[in-house]
């Protein structure tokens, strides 16, 4: 909403004529302001400025001056009547008339008397557009005269009786003022027993014999002619009584018990009650039907007069005053009524028009008895001055319409009663003028900030101009929300900022035209004292300082003065005045007090005080060591677009010199809240040339630092908004992918708010094919993060570029970066596919490349999908798991590893991109020969006799051929440990049972059971058995067992081992030898060495009893499990992409890992096979 002056237009019903007047006027009515520059070409009715009061009384010893003042345009010419008839002064050679005015003046000095001029004067001031009158002025002369000439008896009575001594003045114009004097000239005293009444008398209530004396003078005073007229003395004996009888009061004046009183309003009330009696009465006053008005209520004359002042109707009613004395109370009631002379409600105010529009003229008095309101038009009654269609007659109004240019005069409004008159003088003026705007141009105002600023903006125009401010050149109008605008045209800024400063222009329109005016404004720094003195106690005979450091606008000149209890300093040589501070010397008792420091400018004052007091000497104080006080008193000067000076007080180093001061700044506008480091300064240095970046509302803080650690920080300064510049760089990590065949995904990484320089971030995406000769196509997008280009051909080379930009302008030429439109999935399968089989675990596959343009898409790799066939004659069928191979790049062959031997294999190859895989290429199978097998999969010892063993297992789980034979080596086992000799045995492959006769009783054996194929021995597992033990023996056993030597040896070679357990364990972690290895290298057996792939033999056996570990081998987990071999092939060797497996639909379900699975074992050792695969890697 724009901020306006502008009348209010409402459309009302003709039932509400009050209403409709007062709104008219309130509308259309249009002061014309006095100024003279307007007055000189604008054309206006007479109107009366100054004139003689109605009831004129003059001096008759001097000239006789009846003034008549008025304005116009043109200026009217004035003309009077006398008594109601044509004045001629130039028939009257002692009366002129005043140049340039209508002013009467009578010389009567030179000869004349003023009598000859007494009477009623009326002057009329006309011009073209109508005639202004003054009021009736009643000119009469003063009189001052003297007392009829009496012979005044001498007065004697007793004392206590009473005595009126009468004045009587002569009646003089003014009426005189009465007083009592002697003859002395010296006044005669007066008290509740003595007292002058209203009407000039001299009352006594009683009289004593003091009160004797020959000259009791009454003077009467007349002010105008500036005379004093004297009554005859008269003089009063009292002769002693010698008894006075006491009496009750009785009144004076007035007399019985009640009067009528009638006054006008708006005078002084004075009622008036003056008692005898003996002893003398004393008088009270109240109202009957109410209470005297607290703050119009006196008391004069020792409370024998109640006087109201401004008295009104309200005022009317009965007043009751009360003599009373010990002998009894008398009562008088005095009915006051208030009649009032007419009286203004709502005086005709002038009314400038505009052709055809309406206004209204209203005429609203009182008075008592009610005022009658006549109308005249030009001084002429209305009723017989010209007719003006116009124009017509409502009672105290006078309502026009459609006015025209001859519409223009002055009307007056009478408004009488018995009591008197008013006479009010209103033009209408009809005028079609276009807006003038009279204040100064370019008025300079200065304001302190944080103040109310008022610019001023007088305007003239009719029909009524709208005024509207504006700020700078190229704003727009001011909104109410921050600024008001007053009906004379001034514009208000309730708290003048910083920002507030600049040019304002006010601008009046109406339909005629328009006008402006420009002024400026001036927001000045407050002056402030940021080092006050401070309360000081200081020994006598020593210096005391108090500083005072102010701070103003640097444009300001500050005037600083000191007061010591608010008076001068004293005029001693110990006080002197420096720049910033009062010094003291030699501090005597009488220096205590409190001490101001005053600085003014011509735009404000600002003062601060402190107290000395003065005391004997005392030890002083140890100083405390601290980190800094906070600096304070920021302030930014020398504000620049990309610059700004910081300066700041530093508080207290509390007894360590500040090294350096560290400035942080707030971001208000993106980072609200949170400080960044700008810079550091030396100790010494109390200001600081800042580098600024655009559009970033700064503030800034500081900290001190000292030996001790840094303070904290200052309060924050104000705030700088630097200005809005275009960007000065642009969005980095720009790239271009597409995401659907048919896009071009554009993405950058945004400018925060600090890059953004300015309002209105935005990002300008331009773009064209690479190999193309298109032209850039260009789009502006909002401060978002990618742009999406729809519509482009799969996988085509875009250079891309991303230009930052704002509402000030655009970044610098961006970088150019080459991105590709989306990928789809490739075309053409690979083609030529074949497969040469290396050994029983390892493939070899070769594959021509697809063409380039088929894939569509980045070359991400070739991926090779491999699984085995699930009508292989292998063991249990299982669901065909698919495994994948990925090679990186342009390879055209990969080895595939981790096969198994004796399967039937099928596989194809998959070119891939971004989007996904092509199509597969025709399935090739391809067949792995025979490999060594796995370990059977259990061996368990059933039914052991004295001299036999039945040994049963379950085949390999992985055969990885067609079974031979299975091989089973057994030995026994001593107590000690020592292995026996070695038994060899064959078993046909179809068996799972076999039965070992003629073995030893009561013997350990330990079994070695591998099974055969064509390839060669596969991996062994190992179990230990004993044989049964005959009755006899078993019995010696239990007998020795419940020995108690027996029981103590075995605890013996039981702690014996413990300890040789632990000293191996700690031998074996530092990486020595263990006993039991030393052993076995001294007893070998020849029997059991490393079995090869080439010759099938066994790796060196090892017990988990024995601690005997294998030679080139590793220890078998305590859970009786087989563990492979750590050599095993992995994937990871031979492809470059992620290893998985697929079902046979394609779904992955796990990292394929190439090595063989653990396989459970009753035994509690188990041996391992090399892996065939070790010998291939060098193949890959």
């Amino acid at each position: 909403m724009q901020l306006k002056i502008m009348p209010k237009k409402k459309r009302l019903s003709a039932g509400r004529v009050p209403l409709i007047l007062f709104l008219c006027q309130m509308i259309s009515a249009l002061d014309v302001p006095l100024d003279s520059k307007l007055l000189e070409d604008l054309v206006q009715p007479p109107t009366i400025t100054q004139q003689s009061p109605k009831d004129y009384i003059v001096d008759p010893r001097e000239n006789i001056v009846i003034q008549c003042e008025a304005q116009g345009k043109p200026p009217p010419s004035f003309s009077w009547t006398r008594n109601g008839t044509h004045f001629d002064i130039d028939k009257d050679p002692l009366v002129t008339m005043k140049a340039g005015s209508g002013t009467l003046i009578m010389n009567i000095m030179s000869e004349g008397k003023a009598e000859t001029y007494e009477g009623v004067y009326q002057c009329t001031a006309r011009n073209e557009r109508g005639a202004a009158v003054s009021n009736n002025i009643v000119v009469r002369p003063s009189r001052s005269p003297l007392w009829t000439k009496e012979k005044l008896e001498p007065i004697t009575l007793r004392s206590g009786q009473s005595l009126v001594l009468p004045c009587r003045p002569p009646i003089g114009l003014p009426p005189a003022i009465i007083f009592w004097m002697d003859n002395s000239f010296q006044r005669l005293p007066q008290s509740e027993r003595v007292s002058q009444g209203l009407n000039g008398d001299l009352y006594f209530s009683n009289v004593l014999p003091e009160d004797s004396r020959e000259d009791y003078i009454c003077y009467a005073r007349f002010n105008h002619t500036q005379t004093i007229q004297q009554k005859q003395p008269i003089s009063v004996k009292v002769i002693l009584a010698k008894s006075s009888r006491e009496r009750p009061p009785t009144f004076l004046t007035p007399q019985g018990n009640a009067s009528n009183k009638e006054e006008l309003r708006g005078n002084v009330l004075s009622l008036e009650c003056i008692a005898e009696g003996l002893p003398t009465p004393v008088i009270y006053w109240i109202k009957e039907d109410g209470t005297l008005p607290i703050n119009r209520t006196f008391y004069r004359n020792f409370q024998k007069t109640l006087q109201i002042t401004q008295v009104s109707e309200a005022d009317s009613g009965k007043y009751q005053c009360i003599a009373k004395n010990a002998l009894g109370v008398i009562h008088h009631t005095i009915s006051v009524t208030v009649k009032a002379a007419p009286y203004w409600i709502m005086a005709p105010q002038n009314l400038v028009l505009s052709p055809g529009e309406d206004g209204a003229l209203i005429c609203r008095a009182n008075g008592n008895p009610k005022p009658r309101i006549s109308w005249l038009s030009n001084g002429v009654p209305i009723e017989i001055a010209p007719d003006d269609p116009s124009r017509k007659i409502n009672g105290d109004t006078i309502i026009f319409s459609s006015v025209q240019e001859r519409s223009s005069a002055v009307y007056q409004c009478n408004a009488s009663n018995e009591y008197g008159y008013l006479l009010g003088n209103a033009f209408v003026n009809v005028l079609a003028e276009p807006p003038r705007i009279l204040t100064s141009e370019n008025t300079l105002y200065q304001v302190i900030a944080n103040r109310p600023a008022l610019l001023d903006c007088a305007f003239f125009g009719s029909p009524l101009p709208t005024i509207e401010w504006f700020k700078g050149t190229k704003g727009s109008a001011l909104r109410e929300d921050t600024y008001v605008l007053h009906e004379n045209g001034t514009l208000e800024i309730p708290v003048a900022q910083k920002d507030s400063t600049g040019t304002y222009t006010c601008v009046a329109r109406n339909k005629l035209g328009m006008a402006k005016n420009e002024v400026h404004l001036e927001i000045k720094d407050p002056t402030r004292i940021i080092k006050q003195p401070e309360y000081a106690v200081v020994q006598r005979g020593s210096t005391v300082s108090f500083e005072c450091k102010v701070k103003h606008d640097h444009t300001l000149i500050p005037t600083v003065i000191w007061l010591k209890d608010n008076g001068e300093l004293p005029s001693d040589g110990r006080f002197t005045v420096d720049k910033d501070q009062l010094v003291v010397a030699d501090v005597s008792d009488n220096d205590g007090g409190t001490y101001t420091c005053l600085a003014n400018t011509t735009l404000d004052n600002v003062s601060a005080s402190a107290v000395l007091s003065v005391v004997a000497p005392t030890p002083t104080p140890a100083p405390i060591y601290d980190v800094p006080n906070p600096p304070f008193d920021l302030e930014l000067t020398d504000q620049l677009d990309k610059s700004v000076q910081l300066s700041w007080t530093p508080g207290d180093d509390n007894n360590s010199p500040i090294t350096k001061f560290i400035i942080e700044y707030e971001d208000a506008m993106h980072e609200a809240g949170l400080w960044h480091h700008q810079t550091e300064v030396p100790g010494t240095q109390t200001t600081a040339q800042l580098k600024l970046s655009p559009y970033v509302n700064y503030s800034f803080r500081v900290m001190a630092e000292n030996s001790l650690g840094r303070s904290l920080p200052s309060e924050a300064s104000e705030q700088y908004l630097t200005k809005a510049a275009e960007p000065d760089k642009n969005p980095v990590t720009v790239e271009g992918l597409g995401s659907e065949p048919d896009n071009l995904v554009i993405t950058w990484q945004p400018l925060n708010g600090f890059e953004s320089n300015g309002p209105g971030l935005q990002y300008k995406v331009s773009w064209r094919q690479k190999d193309g000769d298109d032209e850039w196509t260009s789009v502006v997008v909002a401060n978002v993060s990618k742009y999406i280009v729809s519509g482009t051909p799969t996988f085509v080379p875009y250079l891309i570029k991303v230009q930052a930009l704002n509402d000030v302008g655009f970044a610098p030429e961006p970088a150019v970066v080459m991105g590709h439109s989306g990928e789809d999935l490739p075309m053409v399968a690979p083609g030529n596919v074949h497969v040469t089989v290396v050994n029983s675990t390892l493939a070899e596959v070769h594959w021509d490349p697809v063409p380039l343009k088929s894939v569509r898409g980045h070359l991400q790799g070739y991926r090779i999908y491999y699984w085995t066939d699930q009508n292989s004659s292998k063991r249990n069928r299982r669901h065909i798991e698919k495994k994948i191979l990925t090679f990186q790049g342009s390879k055209t062959h990969g080895m595939l590893p981790g096969l198994e031997p004796f399967s039937h294999y099928t596989l194809n190859v998959r070119v891939v991109n971004g989007k996904g895989e092509g199509p597969a290429s025709p399935d090739r199978v391809f067949h792995t020969p025979e490999g060594v097998p796995s370990a059977p999969s259990s061996l368990k010892i059933v039914n052991p006799t004295l001299d036999s063993l039945t040994l049963e297992w379950d085949p390999p789980s992985h055969p990885n051929g067609i079974l031979t034979e299975y091989t089973l080596k057994y030995q026994p086992i001593n107590l000690t440990h020592e292995l026996g000799p070695l038994v060899d045995l064959k078993i046909p492959a179809n068996k799972t049972r076999w039965t070992l006769k003629n073995l030893n009783f009561s013997t350990r054996y330990k079994f070695y059971f591998y099974a055969q194929t064509s390839a060669g021995s596969g991996s062994q597992i190992t179990e230990e058995a004993v044989t049964t033990v005959d009755e006899a023996m078993a019995s010696r056993q239990v007998d020795i067992a419940t020995q108690g030597w027996f029981i103590g040896l075995m605890c013996a070679v039981a702690l014996l081992i413990l300890i040789l357990l632990i000293v191996c364990f700690i031998r074996r972690n530092k990486g020595g030898k263990y006993p039991v290895k030393e052993k076995e290298d001294a007893h070998p057996d020849p029997e059991i060495q490393p079995m090869k792939e080439d010759d099938g033999t066994f790796g060196e056996y090892s017990d988990a009893e024995d601690h005997k570990p294998l030679k080139k081998g590793s220890r078998t987990p305590s859970d009786r499990t087989v563990k492979k071999e750590d050599s095993d092939d992995s994937l990871v060797d031979y492809g470059e992409g992620v290893n998985g497996q697929f079902n046979e639909d394609g779904s992955f379900i796990g990292q394929y890992s190439g090595k063989k699975e653990k396989e459970p074992a009753e035994g509690n050792e188990s041996s391992e096979a090399p892996s065939p695969v070790n010998a291939m890697n060098s193949f890959v």
